[in-house]
């Protein structure tokens, strides 16, 4: 028969175990992870990357961004409230490299350690950052057209922005490239998109008409790429050479399609699963390395099936 002392004793259990529950998800380290966005396959294959991370680690991630890449302010909303809720580290990917700076500053004056991840941010606070050295991968991109396109001609370029520093350095890095390398090319026009299939469209539509001799143009990421390959189909300009940046599915096609020539693929789950462990090891007071390289290849029509690139391209 059970007493009210019996039954006070199993309250007093059932609360202990309960407290103890919570201790322990309390106890595993939190750490979210605030991207430019999710309307990119890329995107989706960073948060695989630190999910897999995640689970091997025993630590909770969360993995959120705007609705696109143009909404900085949303990404600086995303970017506060993380904070408030005291992570043990933070992974964050910039979509304006000068505006989260003070946000990331406070980071830092709580003890929270930042992992920047794709896109660094003009600052020494995170303390690592997981990304493509897109300079020279950008770099490439520019020998790879000057190959397809006989040395000359003029080319365009269609970027996501000119605040990451992705988009900065994906820009630089292929007119660099041009200018110590190949001087018979001319780059006759730059244009952003946003990285927005539907905006980076028109704007190629705009270039083609512009200059009717074109012989090439750069997407330097997922939208852009896309929106180059729209404008091609509809405005049937096909011995315009295109290369792209990133993978997934849309890309591989239209390079099976003969549309785009081939593209510079990332390494989007390494990136993801790089920045956790980074963040991981920072939240511990261990050391890690300041840049930490993921990787870029190129691929076309004749390597997109061997494995070492199968594995780093993402649908």
């Amino acid at each position: 028969m059970f007493t009210r002392r019996t039954l006070f004793a199993a309250a007093s259990a059932t609360a202990l175990m309960l407290s103890a529950g919570f201790a322990t998800a309390q106890d595993k380290l939190y750490i979210p992870l605030i991207s430019k966005g999710f309307q990119h396959q890329f995107w989706q294959a960073v948060k695989a990357g630190a999910d897999k991370a995640a689970a091997e680690m025993g630590v909770d991630v969360t993995f959120e961004g705007p609705d696109t890449e143009a909404q900085v302010d949303k990404q600086m909303d995303m970017l506060a409230a993380a904070l408030a809720k005291k992570p043990a580290a933070l992974g964050f990917a910039a979509l304006d490299s000068q505006a989260a700076i003070p946000l990331l500053r406070q980071a830092q004056e709580a003890g929270i350690p930042v992992v920047a991840f794709d896109s660094g941010v003009d600052s020494d606070i995170p303390v690592a950052t997981a990304s493509t050295d897109n300079l020279a991968a950008a770099g490439l991109a520019a020998d790879k057209m000057a190959e397809l396109i006989g040395g000359s001609g003029k080319v365009a370029l269609v970027v996501h922005d000119q605040t990451s520093r992705t988009g900065i350095d994906r820009r630089d890095g292929f007119v660099n490239r041009v200018k110590e390398a190949h001087p018979g090319i001319e780059i006759v026009d730059i244009q952003y998109g946003a990285g927005d299939q539907l905006q980076s469209t028109e704007i190629t539509k705009a270039i083609l008409t512009a200059h009717p001799d074109l012989k090439g143009i750069f997407g330097a990421n997922e939208g852009s790429a896309l929106g180059v390959v729209n404008a091609i189909r509809e405005t049937g300009r096909n011995e315009v050479v295109v290369i792209g940046y990133d993978s997934g599915a849309a890309q591989k096609q239209a390079i099976m399609d003969g549309i785009m020539a081939g593209a510079i693929t990332q390494n989007p789950v390494g990136i993801g699963y790089e920045t956790v462990k980074a963040a991981v090891a920072a939240s511990k007071g261990e050391a890690v390395s300041k840049n930490i390289d993921t990787g870029f290849f190129w691929y076309d029509k004749t390597n997109m099936t061997a494995p070492e690139i199968a594995a780093v391209l993402y649908d």
